[in-house]
C-alpha cells in the first residue's frame, strides 16, 4: 500500500470515527408523553422526598438507588419507603452518564411517575421503581426561600422530547408550576385515565 493510499485509508476512518460519535451523542431520544400520558401508564404516582442514594454495579451497568420517603401517593399502593432504580452513577472509579435519566440528592422533594423495576438482583430495600419516561417522569419541588411558596418543575423542561405525531423535536414542559395547579392538574389527568388491570 502506497503512502497516499495509507493517507486515504487514514481519513476514511477518521470520518467514520467522527459519524459514530456524532451518532452516539445523540443516541438519546425520548418519545414524548404528555402529562395525560404519565398518568395513565404510571403504575404509581408519589410525592415523595429522597433520603439516600447509592451507586454501584449490577449486570455489568452502573445503576443508582435513591430511598424516598414517600409523603403522599395519588396512585397506586406504595409503602412509606420506596427505592427508585436509575442507570448511571459513579462506582469504583468509573462514571457512567445516561441522558435525560433522573438522579436525585438527598433531602429534594419530588413527585414521581412510576413502573415497577422488573430486576432478578435481590435488594433488601424494598420494592424497587422505575421512573416512568426517564426525566418526563420526575417533577423537581422547589421552594423560594423568601416566600415558602413551593412550585414544580419537570426534569425534561430541558430537553429536547422527539413528538411521533409531529415528527419533530419540541421542549414543552412544566416549569415552576405553583405546587396546588400542579395537583389539580395531577388529580384531574388521574381521574380521566383508565384504570389498569
Amino acid at each position: 500500500m502506497s503512502f497516499a493510499e495509507r493517507r486515504r485509508f487514514l481519513w476514511i476512518l477518521f470520518l467514520i470515527g467522527l459519524v459514530l460519535i456524532a451518532v452516539v451523542a445523540r443516541a438519546t431520544t425520548l418519545a414524548r408523553l404528555s402529562f395525560e400520558d404519565l398518568a395513565a401508564r404510571a403504575d404509581s404516582v408519589v410525592r415523595a422526598r429522597c433520603l439516600s442514594t447509592e451507586s454501584r454495579w449490577e449486570n455489568g451497568e452502573i445503576w443508582t438507588f435513591s430511598d424516598f420517603e414517600v409523603l403522599d401517593a395519588p396512585k397506586g399502593l406504595v409503602g412509606g419507603l420506596i427505592t427508585v432504580r436509575g442507570l448511571g452513577g459513579r462506582a469504583d472509579g468509573f462514571v457512567s452518564t445516561v441522558e435525560a435519566v433522573p438522579h436525585f440528592s438527598p433531602g429534594e422533594e419530588v413527585y414521581l411517575f412510576l413502573l415497577p423495576a422488573r430486576t432478578n438482583a435481590a435488594d433488601a430495600r424494598g420494592p424497587s421503581f422505575l421512573v416512568l419516561g426517564w426525566a418526563q417522569g420526575a417533577f423537581r419541588v422547589h421552594r423560594d426561600a423568601r416566600t415558602g411558596r413551593a412550585t414544580v418543575t419537570q426534569d425534561s423542561a430541558g430537553l429536547a422530547v422527539f413528538d411521533p405525531r409531529t415528527r419533530a423535536f419540541r421542549r414543552e414542559n412544566l416549569r415552576n408550576l405553583p405546587v396546588e395547579i400542579f395537583e389539580q392538574r395531577l388529580r384531574a389527568a388521574l381521574a380521566r385515565a383508565p384504570e389498569q388491570e
